[in-house]
């Protein structure tokens, strides 16, 4: 099995900065792509993409948060982080990690991470 871990999120005032961090473990033979989520409380709204890392190290941001957030991997530890600056009210979400891995002797699929909960609020 891989399992996935988020931790850093917290309350923090607008215009502060946390860092998220994302692990996963487990009996993994290979990993792709790690990605950041997020979703924001109420109905209707929907996880969108915060930032994606291959493993090459190609990087894509969402556009609500380029310029203010910066994702990086270890691709030795298979562990991502996420340094989240500048922080505003409307980024308030739980943070979720995927990661694309392959289990030993098995198949290549999507992990996700029970989620960090990020309030950003004065």
């Amino acid at each position: 099995q891989v399992h996935v871990v988020e931790s850093g999120g917290g309350l923090v005032q607008p215009g502060k900065s946390l860092r998220l961090s994302c692990a996963a473990s487990g009996s993994i033979e290979a990993m792709s792509a790690m990605e950041w989520y997020r979703q924001a409380p109420g109905p209707g709204n929907l996880r969108e993409l915060v930032a994606g890392n291959t493993r090459g190290g190609s990087t894509n941001y969402g556009a609500s948060v380029k310029g203010r957030f910066t994702i990086s991997r270890d691709n030795a530890k298979n562990t991502m982080m996420l340094q989240m600056n500048s922080l505003q009210p409307e980024d308030t979400a739980v943070y979720c990690c995927r990661a694309e891995a392959k289990e030993v002797g098995g198949t290549w699929g999507g992990y996700w991470g029970q989620g960090t909960q990020v309030t950003v609020s004065s």
